[in-house]
């Protein structure tokens, strides 16, 4: 069962949606790759609606990349979730995007990410939660890693524990504005299992819609997995394929974290 206070609670790590702009240029391959809202729940794409818990926090160290072979890109940085109230999150994200193209390295500021998750269905009956995970970026970061306008995800998701077992997922409408770029819809599904108290494993599937003009939607599929060491301290790690539509050969997505939760 997922309880409280297990690290998958975070705004949009971009870095992770890279195969939308691998075909195009390094700044087209970055851009794409910050310019949507998405959400995910570290070490997952997909995200659940568990808030953290009242007057607790959250933080992530993570190191994501996607792409392919030797040509990818993704960022680091600081993620903090703080539990202000029941049922109600608070998130912020401070990236470093980094890109590797034919052979050369680049580095700059990512643009800083801002959420609210509010759960607003919680039957501990049934077992079910649902909360909405409004966020957003603002243009903070340096030209190459930078959408250049404010970008938003307006999603919901849910979640239903049985036994062991926890089934999350659900989506929404990613704001996307810039010449070209056009809104998109995005979301996935999941399915994770606790295996004793240091183990939690689980399985996704996420699905993204074309965020620009001429675009290609993408699929990405992975595995992920949560180690609790001895307390405050976590590993979490995902990697898995991403297929891109009408496009040849598979790209890859890869996260891996040291999450504190206290």
């Amino acid at each position: 069962m997922v309880r409280a206070g297990d690290p998958r609670k975070s705004v949009a790590r971009r870095g992770r949606r890279l195969a939308l702009g691998l075909a195009g240029s390094l700044v087209g391959l970055v851009v794409a790759a910050w310019s949507g809202g998405a959400s995910a729940g570290p070490p997952f794409l997909t995200d659940d609606p568990e808030p953290t818990d009242p007057g607790h926090w959250e933080l992530y160290a993570p190191v994501e990349a996607a792409g392919r072979g030797s040509d990818f890109a993704g960022s680091a940085g600081i993620e903090v979730n703080y539990g202000a109230a029941p049922g109600l999150q608070l998130t912020a994200a401070l990236p470093e995007g980094y890109a590797r193209s034919n052979g050369k390295w680049h580095s700059g500021a990512a643009d800083v990410e801002l959420a609210v998750k509010y759960r607003f269905v919680q039957d501990e009956h049934l077992g079910l939660q649902i909360a909405a995970f409004p966020g957003i970026t603002l243009p903070t970061g340096t030209h190459n890693f930078s959408a250049g306008k404010v970008t938003a995800l307006l999603p919901l998701w849910f979640q239903e524990d049985v036994g062991h077992w926890s089934f999350f997922g659900g989506g929404g409408r990613a704001i996307n504005p810039g010449e070209g770029n056009r809104d998109y819809w995005t979301g996935g599904i999941a399915a994770s299992r606790e295996l004793g108290k240091h183990w939690l494993l689980g399985v996704e599937a996420d699905r993204d819609g074309a965020d620009e003009a001429g675009g290609a939607a993408s699929t990405s599929l992975g595995a992920g997995a949560i180690y609790r060491l001895k307390a405050p301290f976590k590993l979490l790690a995902s990697a898995g394929p991403t297929l891109v539509d009408h496009h040849g050969g598979t790209l890859f997505h890869a996260y891996l974290a040291l999450g504190i939760d206290y």
